[in-house]
């Protein structure tokens, strides 16, 4: 039974035993008695003596979850943020629309019951108990991949999936033009195009999870539900050129688009956001030794290590694939938050902050970083080469506030097999974009100019986008467009452990067999004085760096 309103208490967000500004245990420097390091191979993790004086960045420790999800949830709907509690803006005849984040995030994804299943059956409790039935759910795919049907089962729970699938639980089409409006243009001259249940809806509710601080805020509405009409003006090489690093949106160009798009739509519309933050608990049981610094590591956590790496190199690709995909994280919300979208997005931000942010001094010459076997656009599927660059060079680069990480004009060390393997329903054009338009150019702009227009309108491309499960035809070239920043600011990537030397000449990369031959390869350029970081993750950190 639901508490009575009077007796419902704010649930105050979790918060660390130590300030941000007092993590300086999170970044050491190792020396000759140095345990040796996890670093993320794909669907390995390697374990790798680093050269004496390499600085290590570690994630924080998680952040406390909030010990009643539920109870925070419903104090959010009933205190919210620059606007009118839920319950106050409903009446029996109006039109709703709920949008929803898709598995793009978390990565893993995280234990049942999902967020949004939690956050969904309170939404929809308070619509029924005020008598609103003309309701959709819209998952927010923008060009993303639909989701399966037990994709989206799994995500919203039995309840809503019981009571919406498939009329009015679905993915967003941004293809069905009968179902799209153009809500304006912004004062850059973008278009702002919307889908039109939406925009004819006399609420809109979106559900966001916030993993990094490039999700949520105006981002939400105004690229999940929109078409390439409206994200061609911030997806583009010029654009991401400008935005510095992604992961703080107040310098970050296609943040102030989308921001621009957001205002017009909701400028005209009653949007309700609702955000959440998570913890960084990515691993947890017999796993949890992986979010530990290897200098602290117990006789119990070594032998763990090597039953799990003697797993993994004895299964094959498939089963290793399966059993990867199959794993879920043990995740904690640390904060929710509802109401005006800004308003609310501020707040969630300065909570993801707190979770992730790590002050470092000074740039590097050589940056190392490990791509896991998952990003957010590869879930259930493969990380194919295309991914791989945007993880390294898109994300992982990205992972600062003030300056990079690495110096301009120096070297990225990615940790990955990097082979020529793709997803054939989940990536079409990534195969014709890897094997025809790299082939000839990895000029992001050239790219854009000779090769975008063709693949965002390929009929065959769109038509799998619409009635498969791939992948928009354009996405490819957004996935590269996330590594143009590193790109302009790196003299050279190099991959180490690279199976297939001629998928790294591709992507305008060398190839080192191993890490130790990438690191002698880099430092062969920068000198053996040159200093060398290593971001630790997964999970995930970020790096303020003076």
């Amino acid at each position: 039974m639901a508490r009575p309103e009077a007796k419902l208490k704010e649930l105050k967000t979790a918060e660390l035993k130590h300030e941000v500004g007092a993590r300086k245990d999170l970044v050491i420097t190792t020396n000759r008695s140095s345990e040796r390091r996890l670093i993320a191979y794909g669907d390995d993790f390697l374990f790798e003596k680093l050269p004496v004086g390499t600085r290590v960045i570690y994630p924080p420790p998680p952040l406390e979850a909030l010990a009643d999800p539920d109870q925070a949830i419903r104090y959010a709907l009933l205190h919210p943020e620059n606007a009118d509690p839920l319950f106050a803006q409903l009446n029996p005849n109006m039109r709703v629309t709920i949008a929803i984040d898709d598995i793009s995030l978390p990565l893993p994804p995280m234990r049942r019951p999902d967020i949004r299943e939690r956050l969904l059956n309170q939404v929809m409790q308070t619509l029924a108990d005020y008598g609103v039935d003309d309701v959709h759910l819209i998952v927010a795919t923008s060009l993303h991949r639909r989701m399966t049907e037990a994709e989206i089962r799994r995500m919203v729970g039995e309840k809503a999936f019981k009571q919406f699938w498939p009329d009015r639980l679905y993915n967003f089409d941004a293809e069905n033009r009968a179902e799209l409006t153009m809500m304006g243009k912004t004062d850059h001259g973008e278009e702002v195009w919307l889908s039109k249940r939406a925009a004819d809806s006399d609420l809109i509710i979106y559900l966001n999870i916030n993993l990094v601080p490039m999700d949520g805020g105006h981002k939400s509405v105004a690229v999940g539900l929109s078409p390439y009409a409206s994200l061609r003006h911030h997806h583009n090489p010029t654009t991401l050129r400008d935005s510095h690093s992604f992961m703080d949106p107040n310098h970050s160009a296609l943040h102030r688009s989308a921001d621009r798009m957001g205002r017009v739509i909701n400028s005209q519309l009653n949007v309700f956001t609702l955000e959440t933050a998570v913890n960084n608990n990515m691993y947890g049981g017999m796993l949890d030794f992986l979010q530990k610094n290897e200098d602290r590591f117990t006789d119990w956590d070594h032998v763990r290590l090597k039953g799990f790496q003697w797993t993994m190199r004895n299964l094959s690709d498939d089963l290793r694939r399966q059993m990867l995909r199959n794993y879920a994280s043990p995740y904690g919300m640390t904060g929710i938050w509802a109401g005006e979208t800004e308003a609310v997005h501020r707040k969630a931000l300065a909570k993801v902050f707190q979770q992730y942010a790590v002050p470092v001094k000074g740039q590097a010459d050589i940056l190392i970083v490990g791509v896991p076997f998952i990003c957010p656009y590869n879930v259930n599927s493969i990380m194919n080469p295309i991914l791989v660059q945007c993880t390294g060079l898109g994300y992982l680069f990205n992972m600062y506030r003030g300056k990079p990480l690495v110096r301009e004009g120096g070297t990225i060390i990615v940790s990955h097999p990097l082979r020529d393997e793709f997803h054939p329903e989940h990536h079409p054009s990534y195969i014709e974009f890897f094997h025809r338009c790299l082939a000839q150019t990895t000029d992001a702009i050239e790219l854009a100019d000779q090769f975008e227009h063709e693949f965002a309108h390929n009929p065959t491309y769109i038509h799998m986008y619409r009635y498969g499960n791939a992948y928009h035809g354009v996405h490819p070239f957004y996935m590269w467009y996330w590594g143009e920043p590193a790109r302009q600011h790196c003299g050279r990537v190099i991959a180490a452990g690279c199976q297939e030397p001629e998928v790294a000449a591709r992507l305008g990369w060398e190839a080192a067999d191993s890490l130790d031959e990438a690191i002698a390869m880099a430092t062969s350029e920068q000198g053996r004085s040159a200093s060398i970081t290593y971001l630790h993750l997964p999970p995930l950190v970020i790096a303020d760096v003076e």
